[in-house]
């Protein structure tokens, strides 16, 4: 059956290049830059996840930064010269202004094509989570939604992606400003593990902390066990580190344990997100409960005034 719609999706998705290379599909490519050595994040092609992390081991700290307006305007060209209905699925408004490029040079385009049908969706998610949801998005699009409903289908679908991550290195989080120096100071000196997760409105933030690696590996499995124990269980898990194929190993007998039908699907944290993580990231994603219930009234009220969901 023929796709009614494109999708655009960005390297922040950390998908295997050939999960994604498939017609109809269109890739935007974040960059990042080793001192002033620029490179494409190209879905690990020209730098695997190992050479990259192997690189920061070694006190070579890179940067990133946001998806220019000509790469925006050769992917969206191509889309719009195609003549079929296309949606992108942007990277978290929260964490990049790359969402806001590509409005801009939507809205550019427009006048030159004023028959494309480009939607734009801020996922609000990032890495592992940006991943499930392009996954799923790409089954949703060939089972045959259109471009709108795909669009109507991603913007509800991914308040229902539950979330964990670990990161190792407080330094990395540190230098991109997520905590102040004496916390990253006091938490390397405690052996203290940030358990992180992804806000409704795609942002990074604190969910808890644990006293070393172990335990947090434990921690992540956990949270899955409880939340499935609640609502069932929810599909592939999709799991992704910043190479420590080891611990994720660990992850997985953990919950096997206690659910031997479990089914994962590993990802590898490329670099424009392990730039701000560090090497030793480890995350655990599914689909479950909607996250909007765990607002409070006061928070539920508050979203609803300034339009959110």
């Amino acid at each position: 059956m023929t796709a009614k719609c494109n999708l655009i999706i960005d390297s922040c998705c950390d998908l295997p290049l050939e999960m994604v290379q498939r017609e109809g599909v269109y890739l935007v490519e974040f960059p990042f830059l080793f001192d002033t050595e620029q490179h494409l994040d190209d879905f690990g092609v020209s730098m695997p996840a190992k050479e990259f992390y192997d690189r920061m081991r070694k006190g070579n700290f890179p940067t990133t930064s946001q998806i220019s307006i000509p790469a925006y305007t050769e992917v969206f060209e191509r889309a719009a010269q195609s003549g079929i209905p296309t949606v992108y699925l942007s990277f978290s408004s929260a964490l990049s202004g790359s969402y806001n490029v590509s409005l801009l040079v939507r809205d550019q385009l427009q006048e030159k094509y004023p028959d494309m049908q480009l939607h734009i969706v801020d996922t609000k998610l990032a890495s592992v989570a940006e991943g499930a949801l392009v996954y799923e998005a790409l089954r949703q699009r060939d089972a045959g939604l259109t471009a709108e409903e795909l669009v109507e289908w991603a913007e509800e679908a991914r308040y229902f992606l539950n979330m964990m991550f670990m990161v190792d290195d407080l330094e990395s989080l540190r230098r991109g400003g997520r905590i102040p120096d004496g916390v990253a100071a006091a938490g390397a000196k405690l052996d203290v593990k940030p358990m992180l997760t992804i806000d409704l409105e795609g942002k990074l933030t604190l969910k808890g902390v644990a006293r070393g690696r172990k335990k947090g590996i434990r921690q992540l499995a956990q949270f899955y066990l409880d939340k499935v124990s609640q609502d069932g269980p929810s599909g592939a898990i999709v799991t992704g580190n910043a190479d420590c194929p080891k611990d994720l190993e660990r992850m997985h007998e953990l919950i096997a344990k206690e659910q031997e039908d479990a089914m994962f699907l590993d990802l590898h944290v490329g670099p424009v997100i392990g730039t701000h993580v560090g090497p030793g990231m480890i995350a655990i994603v599914f689909w479950g409960q909607d996250r909007r219930e765990d607002l409070s009234v006061a928070d539920r009220i508050a979203r609803k005034i300034k339009g959110g969901a």
